[in-house]
């Protein structure tokens, strides 16, 4: 069984998101879930900007907070600074968070 692409933060303050990003890409795009070799569902994004002193992470936060109008002081990415695998935490409603997440990925089981 996958695990979900996102947990509810202890708190109730937001989510926990699991990401996978591609830098470098031809297009910035949230192309939907891929599973990791650990079963756990990720989201898939792609930014332009290339892997260097935090660009393409901040294309990241820029890419997610356009895209699911979120504002971008509420995307923190938590782990994975320099690695394609993230975990990003967004703070808000976590009902509407996840919500705008099932719309993102186009309606696929999340």
């Amino acid at each position: 069984m996958n695990k979900p692409v996102f947990e509810r933060l202890g708190d109730g303050s937001g989510i926990r998101l699991f990401l996978r990003l591609t830098p470098k890409a031809s297009r910035n795009a949230i192309a939907g879930l891929i599973a990791d070799a650990n079963g756990r569902q990720q989201l898939k994004a792609s930014v332009t900007t290339v892997p260097e002193n935090g660009k393409a992470n901040a294309a990241l936060i820029k890419l997610l907070a356009k895209a699911a109008k979120w504002p971008k002081s509420s995307i923190e990415i938590v782990a994975g600074h320099t690695d394609r695998n993230k975990i990003l935490e967004i703070t808000g409603d976590p009902d509407r968070l996840m919500a705008q997440l099932h719309e993102l990925t186009g309606g696929e089981d999340i």
